[in-house]
């Protein structure tokens, strides 16, 4: 769930459901409070020393990058975030960017997690996990500039499949001018309420693990953050995406039974 990309018009924004434009009002107020209260910094990227259980998910990388590979045996079956989430069309109106969900912001999809056990059970681990997915850019994928919906989070990026050295400048994200390329086995985390933007120039899919997890902050910002990601629960992005569980499920299964009843 973002906010608008940046040269996103106020008609635009009018039109969002008055939940996310609360959402966003508190937002706007909030964010520096939790800042303040962060124990890990406020920087666009984050000191991977503040996350220990990140070294779990580099040993276990290709356990994770094996059940990502045999979901993408049923690649029209994953669904483009674009028709996942009615605020993200402005951001993937090319339907190159598909998601894999097995968690979103705390609701779990419990078909997907038993297609992913050794992965589910290794993000089950994070301190705070809310979203965990698969994250598919394909080739030619282009995110505009935008930013996250909140500082109560953090993400980290798990690179799956990346492209070789030779062409890292091509497949890459950019936070608050700062560029990283992804690669295999490696991870790293960084606020995406900063303004942020991602490209994939090259012709192969780039895979990655992408996990959302409570930001620690010292009290009282913990528990507001907690209440404000309860909000976000009832946002269209998790009411649109439950809301159409069935029908990607059964996407799923016709092309696993290979569409036999």
């Amino acid at each position: 769930m973002d906010a608008a990309t940046a040269g996103a018009g106020s008609a635009t924004k009018k039109k969002r459901p008055l939940i996310v434009r609360l959402g966003q009002a508190i937002r706007r107020r909030l964010d520096p409070f939790l800042a303040s209260h962060s124990t890990v910094g406020d920087t666009p990227y984050l000191d991977r020393e503040n996350f220990p259980w990140i070294a779990e998910l580099e040993a276990n990388w290709e356990t994770i990058r094996d059940e990502a590979q045999a979901m993408m045996r049923y690649r029209e079956a994953i669904p483009p975030l674009n028709e996942i989430s009615p605020d993200h069309k402005i951001l993937a109106a090319m339907g190159k960017w598909r998601s894999f969900f097995m968690w979103a912001y705390g609701a779990h999809i419990d078909e997907n997690i038993a297609r992913c056990p050794k992965t589910a059970a290794l993000v089950q681990r994070i301190p705070g996990m809310r979203t965990a997915m698969f994250s598919i850019h394909e080739p030619g994928m282009v995110i505009p500039p935008h930013e996250g919906v909140t500082k109560a989070i953090c993400v980290l990026h798990l690179g799956l499949q990346t492209p070789p050295e030779a062409e890292k400048e091509n497949c890459a994200i950019r936070v608050d001018g700062q560029v990283k390329s992804w690669a295999d086995g490696e991870a790293f985390v960084f606020d995406d309420t900063r303004v942020h933007d991602t490209w994939n120039h090259t012709d192969t899919d780039r895979i990655i693990l992408l996990v959302h997890f409570d930001r620690p902050m010292r009290f009282p910002a913990s528990l507001i953050g907690k209440a404000f990601l309860t909000l976000v629960r009832y946002s269209p992005f998790i009411v649109v995406a439950k809301r159409n569980a069935g029908k990607w499920e059964q996407a799923f299964q016709m092309m696993e039974t290979g569409g036999r009843d």
